[in-house]
């Protein structure tokens, strides 16, 4: 069943994040022009953090694409992009050291890194069990009690997405906070132009974090409304 409401508040969070996702890839290229004085390039950054950290046993990868960066706690690798792997900016610099801050996490049993690990096969299986659910909500409209059974299961699987994308938040923020902590500490990036860079792109990237959870928490509490109105 068409519903303009929901259908407003799914534009609008997309505008935001198409907003903010620009103003992150401004951001990095930006700082991507501006080179480190240490001259070290990301994988060089990431290597000297881990072993800094005390952590021998996570390996740095070079994985294709844009924005691919990725800590993979499974099989334990810092994942970077060719931009990220091999450059020697500010950007770089921020990115790498932010991925290795998720595997300070992973090592030191990070609470939050765990939960939010837990949480992934589930959410996986939400997201698939959604589409189904929505198909479902459209060939049921007919029927008020079936109906209102879709709308519970939505707010179930919504609620364990949105608990994720929460979960999420401290997990990234953290992450950056050690990148910076360390960048700073190492000399790797200096005071002033350096780690005002790093802090402004990890910034930007944390705000698109924000704005997924933000519009998950917008999207369940649609659809908690929605079905406790129908009961009244």
């Amino acid at each position: 069943m068409f519903d303009p409401f929901l259908l407003i508040l799914t534009l609008v969070f997309a505008g935001i994040g198409m907003a903010v996702s620009a103003r992150l890839k401004s951001v990095f290229h930006k700082y991507g022009e501006v080179g480190l004085r240490s001259g070290l390039s990301g994988a060089q950054v990431a290597q000297r953090m881990l072993k800094e950290s005390g952590i021998h046993d996570v390996t740095v990868e070079s994985v294709p694409g844009k924005l691919t960066d990725h800590y993979n706690p499974l099989n334990k690798t810092v994942n970077l992009s060719p931009e990220v792997f091999s450059g020697r900016s500010i950007s770089a610099a921020a990115v790498a050291a932010h991925e290795c801050g998720h595997a300070v996490q992973h090592a030191r049993q990070y609470p939050w890194l765990q939960m939010r690990s837990q949480l992934v096969p589930i959410v996986n299986f939400s997201s698939k069990a959604l589409n189904w659910v929505y198909i479902a909500m459209i060939v049921l409209a007919f029927s008020a009690n079936l109906y209102n059974q879709a709308l519970l299961a939505i707010i179930i699987l919504q609620s364990a997405i949105t608990l994720f994308t929460v979960i999420t938040l401290p997990v990234e923020m953290d992450a950056s906070n050690r990148a910076l902590v360390w960048l700073r500490g190492s000399g790797v990036a200096l005071p002033g132009a350096e780690m005002d860079g790093a802090s402004t792109a990890l910034k930007w990237a944390g705000r698109t974090y924000i704005v997924a959870a933000l519009a998950s928490l917008a999207t369940l509490a649609y659809f908690i409304m929605k079905y406790m109105g129908r009961r009244d």
